[in-house]
Parts: C-alpha cells; sequence; structure tokens
C-alpha cells in the first residue's frame, strides 16, 4: 500500500438499496460453497473451483489479509445483514479503482449485483474520494454486461485486457462509472 492511500477501516457495513453489504465471518463459511462452487463462477471468475468448505477458509483469511494490505474489501452481500448471497470486491489496482462481484446461483435474477455494484461505487466516491470506478468483464458474459448497464456503467474506450485464467484465454472489457461529485 502507498503512503498516499488511506488504510480500509478494520470493519465495514454499507447499507443501500435494500441491500447490507458486510464483511465475512467464521459463521458464513459453510454457506461460501453453496454461493461459489458453480461452473459460472468457475468459468468467469478467477474464484477457485472447486470450491468447498477448505477453499471458504482460504478466501476468509486472503480476504482478512488483503483489507490489512489496503488492497482489497471483499463483503457478503445481504438484504439483511444475515445469510450471505454473493460477494461484491473493491480492489485498488494501478489501472483503477476496480469492483468485482458473484451471486449465488440460486439469489441470481433479483438484481443483487447491480445494487450491490452501485453500494459499493458511492462508498468509494463518497469514503474513498476515487473519480471513477471500473468493471473489468468479458463481452460474452451476458449476465456481468447487464450489471454493467444496470449499475449505470458505460464502455470505456481503453485496451482490451487480455490474459489466461484456470489455463482459459479471455479479453476483458473496461467499463467505467464516474463520481456524481
Amino acid at each position: 500500500m502507498s503512503s498516499s492511500t488511506l488504510p480500509f477501516p478494520d470493519r465495514i457495513e454499507l447499507t443501500g438499496e435494500g441491500l447490507v453489504l458486510r464483511d465475512w465471518t467464521e459463521a458464513d463459511l459453510a454457506a461460501m460453497p453453496g454461493l461459489f462452487d458453480h461452473p459460472d463462477i468457475a468459468y468467469w471468475t478467477p474464484i477457485v473451483s472447486p470450491f468447498d468448505e477448505a477453499a471458504a477458509h482460504v478466501r476468509l483469511a486472503r480476504a482478512r489479509q488483503l483489507r490489512a494490505e489496503g488492497t482489497s474489501i471483499l463483503l457478503a452481500i445481504t438484504v439483511d445483514g444475515g445469510a450471505p448471497l454473493g460477494e461484491v470486491m473493491l480492489r485498488r489496482a494501478p489501472e483503477g479503482t476496480e469492483i468485482g462481484y458473484a451471486v449465488g446461483p440460486a439469489y441470481r435474477g433479483r438484481g443483487l449485483a447491480a445494487r450491490a455494484v452501485r453500494v459499493m461505487a458511492t462508498y468509494a466516491f463518497e469514503q474513498l474520494g476515487v473519480d471513477q470506478v471500473i468493471l473489468e468483464l468479458e463481452a460474452e458474459n451476458a449476465a456481468s454486461v447487464a450489471v454493467a448497464t444496470q449499475a449505470g456503467f458505460g464502455l470505456l474506450d481503453v485496451p482490451l485486457i487480455e490474459g489466461e485464467e484456470k489455463g482459459r484465454p479471455y479479453v476483458l472489457q473496461t467499463w467505467g462509472l464516474r463520481s456524481p461529485r
């Protein structure tokens, strides 16, 4: 973390749009495989697959480490602060402040991802003082393109990002949302 980057708070709870975004806890470990152990998540995200309880323990520890380092925040998406329905992430990176998300298969089609992205973007604008947040996604991922447009993001005219994850090549587009201030 650079000296000019403020550390993240030890605890975060964000509310808005009918959601409560909160820190992951040990009580969530049993629910995490049901959210993340799915072919769509394995294909479109860097989340490990298969995702079992051991992977949940590693993810919780990594979330805490990234928060302490000041690079990323991973929050559970809930409607009431209770059971997790997915995850939203904010990452400070050289290319910008990036938001990512994953919603458990049983909870899709409710607008959770778009709402969580808007709440996290508001946090980035108001609490972190960033001017723009970005999403990096594959054009073929229709669900993520829908989230981007529903959350108010626009496709940016920047170079595509090419890489390989889990033995699969990918090409990412960058979508952006500017601060309303």
